[in-house]
């Protein structure tokens, strides 16, 4: 698959997310790299930044990053309806990161 159809995924998963929540969304851009981090090579999204429930008045106003990568998510489908349900997938699991949501509570929700 190539990045452009991965990154027309992304965004459309990022358009399934109900206004609601994307309104509360504050400060964060959405990015798309092939591979993931050396440390963690299988990694298919990683949030990195301040959850909305852990900044105080001292916040400076960074942009947090949410980042899928592409070639881990490639890796683990075997067809494009598969990639699609895996990206949809990583995106709520990142942006509820965001939102002060971890691992464990959404485990929890069924979002493994």
């Amino acid at each position: 698959m190539t990045r452009e159809r991965f990154e027309e995924l992304v965004s459309d998963a990022l358009d399934e997310i109900p206004p609601e929540l994307t309104a509360m969304m504050d400060n964060v851009v959405v990015l798309v790299e092939d591979v993931a981090p050396a440390d963690d090579p299988d990694l298919l999204g990683l949030y990195d930044g301040i959850p909305l429930t852990e900044r105080t008045l001292a916040w400076t106003g960074l942009p947090d990053r949410i980042t899928i990568f592409r070639n881990p998510t490639l890796a683990i489908c075997e067809t494009e309806e598969d990639v699609v349900d895996e990206v949809a997938i990583t995106v709520v699991h990142e942006i509820a990161h965001h939102f002060g949501i971890d691992d464990d509570a959404l485990h929890d929700l069924g979002w493994d």
